[in-house]
């Protein structure tokens, strides 16, 4: 992937860290790594992104910003993945994830009743939390995995293609 792409959409370092909630953790911002682009820093924060997306819990933005910290990865990239995980397409995935754990655990499902409200969401708790856990890490691994190498692949094709004109304006250039 060109980096000229990432820089053009993503926020750039200062922007977000002269932000007033990050405050706390400013110090924290000014490690370079967190910023760079290149292969193997894009390919990690697609990972952290899409794998903290699928964790089932409130907060998801502030785990996938302390592992992208730990793992120093690109933090904008990893921020900007985790949104997908939006009031859209929250249920679709979650549902996906919790079928997928109940199908690994031989659980069946109970969707019968189902009523978008928080307190039917706390009242079926004790029955959707061990298949939602699974589903939803196991969902959040697979694309994790794949965004990452997908990422990769295509940032290597990417700079073989740019090689490869190198080379052969550099030809274009010498027989002439």
């Amino acid at each position: 992937m060109p980096r000229g792409f990432f820089e053009r959409y993503l926020p750039k370092a200062d922007s977000i860290r002269e932000r007033p909630l990050l405050r706390p953790i400013r110090h924290l911002l000014h490690e370079p790594a967190l910023w760079h682009l290149h292969r193997g820093s894009v390919g990690n924060a697609c990972f952290v992104g899409m794998f903290c997306a699928f964790v089932p819990i409130p907060g998801q933005t502030v785990l996938a910003a302390a592992m992208a910290l730990a793992l120093r990865c690109n933090l904008p990239i990893v921020l900007a993945l985790v949104q997908v995980t939006n009031p859209i397409t929250l249920p679709p995935m979650f549902f996906f994830a919790y079928r997928l754990g109940a199908w690994l655990l031989g659980v069946e499902v109970t969707a019968s009743e189902f009523e978008l409200s928080w307190d039917w969401f706390q009242g079926n708790l004790h029955q959707l939390w061990q298949p939602l856990l699974l589903g939803s890490l196991i969902c959040g691994w697979v694309s994790g995995v794949t965004l990452m190498l997908t990422a990769r692949l295509l940032w290597r094709l990417h700079v073989i293609r740019r090689w490869r004109e190198r080379r052969a304006r550099r030809r274009a250039r010498a027989a002439a």
